[in-house]
């Protein structure tokens, strides 16, 4: 027999092999994707229930509890005024004295008012006297005596009153300290022309600091009084337990007030992070492969007796190789867990396959 010939039996057994083998092929497909007629199914696993731990985290400074604004109540020239940032004061200690022609003209109209009410004090007691005596004589009416009195007790109220506004205003001379504490801001200086209502200094009194955080949406929405966490300060140091005592609105936000449950070394305008720490919740855990992207909608296949069956569900965030699923499955059902995407898309090459 001829090469020629040789090749050509060659190729023609080659072309009688290749449906077979196409047969063989098709026939392990089918064995490896069966459609739950008996043959062999994709891997599955069981979802599980895993419980998580909430934390709610912010940004937080370290204040005083409360601040001290020392204003000036009336207009004047400031003077003596030798406090800084930083210093310490008493109670009652001399911060500042208010002189100039403004306050010596406000006083003179006090001590000119306490004048004007002590004449009148001394006319009033005159008049009533004078309408006893008309009175005992019968000269004069029961009437005109309770008029008298009445002007009295007027007058002697008016004395007082400009005996209070006299002392007041020389008290106003001298501006004191209402609390002890420490001198944060000095917002005045010696010589200068306050006016009544200016702020002259603040104070933080003595006492417990506090960390104030601001928290945004869904996080605000699950504060509430009573959370416990920790305050982790930014330049390092241990982190520091806290509790929440006071929630406000503030700037489109809720602003949490925490204090430290045991003893802390803060510092006034320390930066830090806060994280409280809510309820922990359960979910139920699959693998990430198991899920399936169709249409905008995410899918696993579950594993019943009737075959593996596509379920919408509604995933949350992954967790290594797990995924949380939010709906749409309970714990202990079997998911596919192998090539889920192929076996939930198996059936669309035979919807278009051309017949026979």
């Amino acid at each position: 027999m001829s090469q020629r010939t040789l090749s050509s039996a060659a190729h023609a057994a080659a072309w009688a092999l290749i449906p077979w083998l196409m047969i063989g092929k098709l026939a392990f497909v089918q064995s490896a994707y069966a459609d739950g007629t008996g043959a062999t199914s994709p891997p599955t696993v069981a979802a599980q229930q895993q419980t998580f731990p909430v934390q709610y985290t912010a940004y937080g400074q370290v204040e005083p509890t409360s601040i001290v604004n020392v204003r000036i109540v009336e207009a004047g020239t400031l003077s003596d005024l030798h406090v800084l940032p930083g210093s310490t004061v008493a109670a009652n200690e001399v911060l500042a004295r208010v002189k100039g022609p403004q306050m010596r003209t406000l006083l003179t109209q006090r001590e000119t008012a306490l004048q004007s009410a002590q004449a009148r004090l001394q006319a009033a007691t005159r008049a009533l006297a004078i309408a006893r005596d008309q009175l005992a004589r019968q000269l004069s009416t029961k009437q005109a005596l309770d008029t008298a009195a009445s002007e009295l007790a007027a007058a002697r109220a008016a004395e007082q009153t400009a005996q209070v506004q006299l002392a007041e205003t020389r008290g106003q001379q001298v501006i004191t300290a209402p609390v002890a504490g420490s001198v944060i801001a000095v917002q005045a200086a010696n010589g200068e022309q306050a006016r009544a209502g200016d702020t002259l200094l603040t104070i933080q009194p003595r006492g417990p600091l506090w960390v104030r955080a601001k928290y945004y949406g869904a996080d605000a929405s699950a504060l509430h009084i009573g959370m416990t966490g920790h305050f982790a300060p930014a330049g390092g140091g241990a982190s520091v337990p806290v509790s929440v005592i006071n929630i406000a609105p503030v700037d489109g936000a809720l602003q949490a007030g925490l204090v430290a449950s045991s003893q802390a070394h803060w510092v006034s305008g320390q930066w830090g992070t806060v994280t409280l720490d809510g309820p922990p919740v359960s979910y139920v855990m699959v693998p990430t492969a198991a899920l399936i992207l169709d249409r905008g909608e995410w899918w696993v296949l579950v594993h019943t007796q009737k075959g593996d069956e596509p379920r919408r569900v509604v995933p949350g965030p992954a967790q290594g190789w797990q995924t949380r699923i939010v709906s749409g499955l309970k714990a202990g059902e079997q998911v596919v867990a192998q090539d889920a995407f192929l076996d939930y898309h198996r059936g669309i090459a035979g919807s278009y396959q051309p017949p026979d």
